[in-house]
């Protein structure tokens, strides 16, 4: 059963550490079987305000997003970047 790891990033404003952080993410994911599903969309608010942008990366099983979340590898990369931006990360599977 696919898992998407679901973030929204509230202050997601243009930062040097920004660009260093997603180098360094993308390359934690493939052990683990992740990828970037949506990331820098362009997206249509309908209703509401949506400050910031969504990031969803996909993973074949909540065993391998929850080793990724809790590898040495992504948890260095969210220490470098808490002071660049602020989010609101999940996990979620899929119904199919």
């Amino acid at each position: 059963m696919s898992v998407y790891a679901i973030a929204h990033l509230q202050e997601a404003a243009p930062h040097p550490e920004t660009a260093l952080y997603m180098e360094r993410i993308t390359e934690t994911l493939a052990p683990y079987g992740g990828r970037f599903l949506v990331h820098g969309a362009r997206h249509e608010v309908k209703e509401g305000s949506w400050p910031g942008h969504v990031v969803v990366i996909g993973f074949p099983s909540l065993d391998r997003a929850r080793a990724w979340w809790d590898s040495p590898a992504y948890q260095e990369t969210t220490t470098s970047s808490a002071s660049t931006s602020s989010t609101r990360p999940r996990c979620s599977s899929s119904s199919s």
